[in-house]
Parts: structure tokens; sequence; C-alpha cells
């Protein structure tokens, strides 16, 4: 069996930057509870790694719809791509 050829976008770096700085923070917040630190400290760096990860995965979700989405559907008139564009704006919200 051929081997694929890699699945890479101009924002995985981006996303490897991301995950790795929210790996970094959550080898911190182990420590933080292991230490015994308040609540409220490990609470706030723990929503920080959320917030990281939820950002890295828009952003992966959303360079796959303008590109590979794109890719698949090709080039459509005007008037058929209203329910495409409108699929890629309502994904900002998820």
């Amino acid at each position: 069996m051929p081997k694929a050829e890699p699945h890479v976008h101009a924002t995985h770096p981006e996303i490897v930057k991301r995950l790795k700085r929210a790996e970094g923070h959550l080898r911190s917040i182990i420590g933080m509870i292991e230490e015994g630190r308040p609540c409220l400290d490990i609470a706030q760096q723990m929503q920080a790694v959320e917030k990281a990860i939820t950002q890295a995965k828009k952003t992966l979700i959303q360079d796959h719809l303008d590109h590979c989405l794109e890719h698949t559907v090709g080039a459509l008139p005007k008037e058929q791509r209203a329910p495409i564009d409108e699929f890629k704006a309502i994904a900002k919200y998820l």
C-alpha cells in the first residue's frame, strides 16, 4: 500500500506551537496540584490551557474548511456557493 502524502496546511506549525505551549502549562498545573497550590491559581491555569487547546482546535477546523472543503467542492457559481459559505461562517461559532 503506497504511503499517503502528508496532510499539512500553513497553520499547522502555529497549531503545534500552541499545543506545545499548552502542554508545558499542563505540566505546570500538575506540579501546582502536587505542591498543594491554591485551587483558584490552579483553576486559572487550567482555564488558560483549555482556551489554548480550544483556539488550536478552531484554527485547525477553520483551516480544514477553508482549504479541504474548497478543494473538494471546487469552483462553483456564486449562486451555488451560499450553503458552503454559510456553513463556513456558522462553523466559526463551534
